[in-house]
């Protein structure tokens, strides 16, 4: 493994008003004065531009952080990006995310997730750097039955074109690193949480339903299964793996991040139920049951996740930890911050 110092180093973060880009950025800049961060987002409003403005303006307070608004798909933008800041180092999280999404707007996915991630290998090859860390999905593994999920295991059968997009990002980025020497590392997230998360997420849209009085329909009667993975989690994963590269002949590798223990639906929502409760969120009295709906699978989704992370913890010493329950408390406790 050849290790990397990020001191002193300029950092690139694609979607770095995004869920986890923000995350990432401010523990970097609260632990390492010395880093600069680049960071880009184009704000759009998939979900609450207010929420982006939130994370946002935690980092603008930072004087070694710049902040360029602007669409990865733009190629004379990331060009100059890379021509006046010679990053050192890019971690790109910026990404049209969603499944279903993605089956009514197949346009944005194109855009942001393949050309926009090819026109950052295209900086990379341009102004050499000495690693490049890109967002793929858990959603690549498809409908495979086979659990838990290895990167070993075969990835051609994606039941999405989010997934079909986050699988072209790791052969785009394979063939990157052989032809030009690019250090890549791929990081396969599994079903993100935590505060300040993404409002079309399960926990967060199923807590602005409850409040309002509507219905949560719970896919497959409830029997899929999520490996639930806490925000700080993945932050410790992406920093481990900024700071080493693993040597070999294509200096490109694919690392799952998950909790490794999937829980079932119903059980994810008792447990949210429990803690929204417990957070004054919702009242002591509340009637859950009338709000429920056991619906179907819906289409692009999978029955069950589970991340194997033993390469992970082999090469960077880190497995992420963090129980379902510790996470969704500190959901809980910063909704009623941010919202009441």
């Amino acid at each position: 493994m050849k290790k990397i110092d990020l001191n002193n180093k300029t950092i690139l973060v694609t979607g770095s008003s995004g869920f986890i880009g923000s995350n990432l950025c401010l523990r970097l800049l609260k632990e390492i004065p010395s880093i600069k961060i680049i960071g880009l987002d184009n704000m759009n409003d998939y979900y609450d531009v207010k929420l982006k403005e939130y994370r946002l303006d935690k980092l603008t307070k930072y004087d070694n952080f710049t902040f360029i608004k602007g669409n990865l798909q733009d190629k004379e933008l990331i060009d100059n990006i890379f021509n006046k800041y010679k990053p050192n180092i890019v971690v790109n999280l910026g990404a049209q995310a969603g499944v279903r999404y993605s089956i009514e707007n197949p346009d944005a996915y194109i855009e942001s997730n393949i050309i926009g991630f090819y026109n950052i290998l295209e900086g990379c090859r341009n102004n050499p750097i000495e690693h490049l860390v890109y967002a793929s999905s858990s959603s690549v593994y498809g409908g495979n039955t086979k659990v838990p999920f290895s990167t070993e295991d075969k990835t051609d059968n994606p039941v999405s074109l989010y997934a079909a997009t986050k699988k072209s990002n790791e052969l785009l980025a394979y063939s990157y690193s052989k032809l030009y020497n690019i250090p890549a590392t791929g990081l396969r997230f599994f079903t993100v949480y935590g505060p300040a998360g993404r409002p079309d997420m399960a926990y967060f849209g199923f807590t602005n339903k409850l409040i309002n009085g509507e219905t949560i329909k719970i896919f497959n009667y409830g029997n899929c299964k999520r490996d639930f993975t806490y925000i700080d989690d993945i932050v410790e994963g992406i920093i481990r793996v900024m700071q080493g590269v693993k040597e070999q002949d294509v200096l490109h590798s694919v690392y799952n991040i998950g909790n490794s223990n999937p829980v079932n639906l119903l059980d994810f929502v008792n447990i949210l139920q429990e803690e929204l409760i417990k957070a004054n969120v919702l009242p002591k009295d509340y009637d859950f049951d009338s709000h429920k709906e056991l619906v179907p699978m819906q289409k692009g989704d999978v029955e069950t996740t589970f991340a194997d992370t033993k390469p992970l913890e082999e090469d960077y010493g880190f497995r992420p930890n963090t129980p379902l329950r510790d996470g969704l408390r500190e959901f809980a406790k910063w909704y009623k911050e941010f919202y009441k």
